[in-house]
């Protein structure tokens, strides 16, 4: 530590031994200067400035401006140097008549300076020490990120990258790749079906994007793209909204997605887009149903089951297109069984049955029971769809009955619902409806 010490003033004062390199500090002392400036100062050869000022090192320091100023160690070094300069100019006489108190405060107050200077630079040196060892932390942590990107993106067996990868084809090298959530949850709602979802962010220099992936049973079942700023991760699927590009964009992304899961219904709906045409936006072949929506420059294409001319909606394989780019992508197709095909009541009957459930109906609001209400003969609405039975993913044929009160009574009642299955007949549900538009 003492040899350190010895060097650090060692350095300070044979730095200070050169008259020009005082007369530098001193200029610098009074305001910042260029190098020109000092040159016509000093009038001194420049190589000769250039060595002064290398000497100096750590006294001055120079700016973005082009500008030298004095660093706090070279502030300290003109405190000195002013106090030995102007020590001289009191005459010996009188100050070997001073008391010896004075004597001994001077003396102190000279040796506090020369500490503070050599604690300035000690101080300086430390500083420059820990932002090194920063700047090497910084570069080191930005080389581990980016390797650990590659292994991410490259390397990973993470099946939700996989699908953005090879199936909606995004170049995920290009992007920088957060992984802002994943939630696990067990759905009773579906049969103990355990769901796991995904939420990336992906940025890159012009573009900020949030991705939702979700699996049910490790299956993939949802695709959902948000644009927050800038464009899509991948280049348009399709010019024109026209039948033929929509088509085959779809069946590109049907053959790439058959590759990632190989699930035989996959290859029932390839042969179904194989002959499709421009000529129609609804094909049936077998027990799968094609239906596409074009509206302008956005397209939805839905791909579902179907048996004995009942379509089972929510047995599907759902794309949307947005801007020409695949904004949402859904496989419920792999999720629900189907529980029956056949259709034993028509709507005219199922409107009947829903009229006699809800002669008995009755409800409770805020304390005030409900029994006496006048239904509309029109208007009425009837919804085909199936529908669970007891098994949450056994579809079964179903009606949604609507009917319409004569006015609104307690609870902001309007309407009663009504579920009937359209294999028996049976009555599923039954409930009122607050705030229903009349249709």
């Amino acid at each position: 530590m003492g040899d350190s010490l010895e060097e650090k003033y060692s350095t300070m004062f044979s730095s200070l031994k050169h008259p020009a390199r005082r007369k530098i500090l001193k200029m610098l002392s009074e305001r910042p200067m260029t190098f020109s400036e000092m040159l016509d100062k000093l009038e001194i050869p420049g190589s000769h400035l250039t060595y002064h000022l290398e000497t100096l090192g750590e006294f001055v320091v120079k700016k973005e401006d082009g500008k030298y100023r004095l660093s706090s160690f070279g502030e300290s070094s003109v405190s000195l140097m002013r106090g030995v300069e102007e020590a001289p100019s009191v005459e010996t006489k009188k100050f070997s008549l001073l008391p010896l108190r004075w004597k001994s405060l001077f003396a102190v107050f000279m040796i506090c300076i020369v500490l503070l200077v050599s604690v300035s630079y000690v101080q300086y040196a430390s500083f420059n020490h820990l932002l090194r060892d920063y700047e090497i932390l910084q570069a080191d942590f930005e080389r581990v990120n980016s390797q650990n990107q590659q292994l991410l993106l490259n390397g990973s067996t993470d099946k939700s990258l996989i699908f953005l990868r090879d199936v909606i084809r995004i170049d995920l090298a290009k992007y920088q790749v957060t992984l802002i959530s994943r939630t696990v949850e067990d759905r009773s709602d579906y049969g103990d079906m355990v769901e796991e979802i995904f939420k990336f962010a992906l940025v890159d220099g012009d573009s900020k994007l949030d991705i939702v992936l979700r699996f049910r049973n490790n299956h993939f079942s949802l695709y959902q793209l948000s644009i927050l700023e800038g464009f899509p991760p991948y280049a348009p699927e399709y010019v024109q909204s026209e039948l033929t590009d929509i088509i085959k964009v779809t069946r590109d992304l049907i053959e790439r997605y058959k590759s990632n899961i190989s699930d035989p219904y996959l290859e029932e709906i390839s042969q179904l887009l194989a002959l499709a045409n421009e000529t129609s936006n609804e094909l049936t072949v077998g027990n799968t149903k094609l239906k596409i929506l074009i509206d302008g420059d956005n397209v939805e294409v839905l791909i579902m089951f179907t048996a004995n001319g009942v379509d089972f909606a929510a047995k599907k394989l759902h794309l949307i297109f947005h801007n020409h780019a695949l904004q949402e992508l859904t496989d419920d197709w792999f999720l629900y069984d189907i529980g029956g095909t056949q259709v034993n009541v028509s709507k005219e009957e199922a409107i009947q049955i829903a009229r006699n459930a809800a002669e008995d109906f009755e409800w409770n609001a805020s304390g005030v029971q409900v029994s006496d209400f006048e239904i509309l003969n029109e208007p009425v609405s009837a919804l085909f769809f199936p529908h669970p039975r007891t098994d949450p993913l056994t579809l079964i044929p179903y009606w949604y009955v609507t009917l319409y009160l004569d006015r609104i009574y307690a609870g902001g009642v309007n309407s009663i619902a009504v579920g009937i299955y359209a294999d028996t007949g049976e009555v599923a549900s039954i409930q009122a409806l607050s705030g229903q538009p009349v249709t």
